[in-house]
């Protein structure tokens, strides 16, 4: 797989080994660069497409030294067809209002995000984030990126209740979903497969190929909801490749 970076010369480091967030037992490192300034989105775009993730104004991806359990997954949009489960999902959040803002932090969605992470990651890394860290990862950027607010509808026509956020980059090829986060109390709403389902959407409206995901973890039950969406493909060495049956955990 051919893929042209930028002339500019990227810098990579490697991280200190600390304990895997998602596989007990198990310490992980990263490969990260610091995406320059005046080519950061088409740098970034380069090493999404070859498995690197993007956080704040750096790219990473996992260099550990007895594990492969760390997969890039992206979603084809061209060949998607919504199950029916899929449908149902979608028709449970058509009061659901999609608004497009800024990559500027707001105390309303920080509020959310801490209301999501308390309930659902109380035991991660981000549980301790501030409001300071919450506007850098917004902010602290020059790829080109957004936020979608995931809204109720207001009866009064005015804007409804913050139900979820998603963080997005916009890529050459597709959407690339760097962080997503809901109301923990709205289980019945599927919100975060809801989004993922809503930017296939979005994709195809816009005529990009694929929506990333980020990693999927084998062997991390919390991480397997990335790849119950099919069809779906997989980073491997000899690059991009739809998923088999056997490469998937079962169900």
């Amino acid at each position: 797989m051919t893929q042209h970076f930028p002339t500019r010369q990227l810098r990579f480091f490697l991280t200190a080994p600390s304990p895997c967030p998602y596989l007990p037992d198990r310490f992980e490192r990263k490969v990260f660069a610091h995406l320059p300034l005046t080519e950061g989105a088409s740098v970034n775009d380069s090493l999404t497409q070859v498995g690197f993730r993007r956080s704040q104004n750096i790219a990473y991806r996992p260099a550990c030294e007895a594990c492969a359990a760390c997969v890039s997954a992206r979603i084809p949009v061209a060949d998607y067809a919504f199950s029916r489960s899929e449908r149902k999902t979608l028709a449970r959040n058509s009061d659901v209002e999609r608004n497009l803002v800024e990559a500027e932090a707001t105390m309303e969605q920080f509020d959310l995000l801490r209301r999501y992470l308390l309930a659902r990651h109380a035991d991660g890394g981000m549980a301790e984030m501030t409001w300071p860290d919450y506007v850098a990862m917004v902010e602290d950027t020059a790829v080109r990126t957004h936020i979608l607010e995931y809204r109720l509808k207001a009866k009064d026509g005015g804007p409804g209740d913050l139900i979820g956020c998603a963080l997005v980059d916009l890529m050459s090829d597709g959407l690339s979903l760097v962080y997503s986060y809901y109301d923990p109390t709205l289980s019945r709403r599927s919100l975060g497969s809801f989004m993922i389902l809503d930017h296939i959407s979005q994709a195809e409206q816009t005529k990009l190929p694929y929506v990333y995901l980020g990693y999927w973890v084998r062997g991390s039950d919390k991480m397997d909801y990335k790849v119950r969406f099919s069809p779906i493909e997989l980073l491997k060495p000899d690059g991009w490749t739809l998923a088999a049956a056997r490469d998937l955990p079962r169900t």
